[in-house]
């Protein structure tokens, strides 16, 4: 198992690599809408949709994927600032309410805009951010990677209270703490690096609050995938990707987080 989960992973990073810096706009968009269609197919799974549903909703949802995208071309403001918004409103203020009080997804309507509002603007992050800079999209996936990786470790030698042991007995408070520190420390040699802070304790502490903030967010998007699998009584979203599951078992993190990474560049890069 650790073997193919290792080989996977070089394979889907070397693609994903080769995908972000040598594809064309539209390429990279093209490769967008195909990960989003697919974990729409994944997310259906989860909603419990007929079979003769799944496929249309993901096809759907990869072709609003690429809508989006077109019908928001141009600067960062305006409509995309709005799905960004409302994107993290969602994760900010709805996921929370969704963990504490376990409600089930069910495979009507709200199933289908949840599932939209949870992959859409990511994909329009996913976009966007690479117009800017492919730099930029692997930075704040660096970041959520980081705070995997940290909350891994750390919870592994140090966990001992649990976060949410109803819907993942495995993470712990110490883990996400660990994740956090990890991330701060991380964004902050980046913006070092690029000159951002130039000693500003202002900056510093709005870096500080918006890396602790996307490190949140990314645990949530998390959680809230754990809680869907379990209700829906299956360990894996999927089983497209040997050792690692399906496509919303490596994206949930940054599903939640690119929106609100998203927001703040939007902002930025007015």
């Amino acid at each position: 198992m650790l073997k193919a989960r290792v080989i996977t992973a070089l394979i889907l990073l070397g693609v994903f690599l080769v995908a972000l810096f040598l594809l064309p706009d539209a390429g990279w968009a093209g490769f967008v809408a195909i990960v989003i269609g697919g974990a729409a197919w994944e997310w259906g799974g989860l909603a419990g949709f007929a079979p003769n549903k799944r496929l249309p909703y993901a096809l759907v949802t990869a072709l609003l994927s690429v809508t989006l995208y077109l019908a928001l071309t141009g600067p960062m403001v305006g409509g995309t600032r709005t799905v960004y918004v409302l994107a993290c409103l969602f994760w900010l203020v709805v996921v929370p309410l969704w963990l504490r009080r376990k409600w089930r997804l069910g495979n009507g309507s709200v199933a289908v805009a949840v599932g939209w509002i949870v992959l859409l603007p990511a994909g329009l992050a996913l976009v966007q951010l690479r117009g800017i800079s492919p730099y930029l999209v692997f930075a704040v996936m660096a970041a959520i990677w980081t705070a995997d990786i940290a909350a891994y470790f750390t919870g592994r030698a140090f966990g001992r209270h649990r976060l949410a042991p109803r819907i993942s007995p495995g993470k712990t408070w110490e883990g996400a703490l660990g994740a956090v520190i990890a991330v701060v420390g991380y964004g902050l040699s980046i913006l070092a690096w690029q000159g951002r802070l130039s000693g500003n304790a202002a900056a510093v502490f709005g870096a500080v609050g918006g890396l602790i903030l996307l490190t949140g967010v990314s645990i949530a998007g998390d959680l809230l995938e754990s809680l869907l699998k379990r209700q829906a009584g299956l360990k894996d979203s999927g089983q497209l990707l040997p050792g690692h599951g399906g496509i919303l078992d490596r994206i949930d993190s940054l599903a939640s987080a690119l929106p609100l990474a998203g927001l703040a560049l939007s902002i930025i890069y007015r």
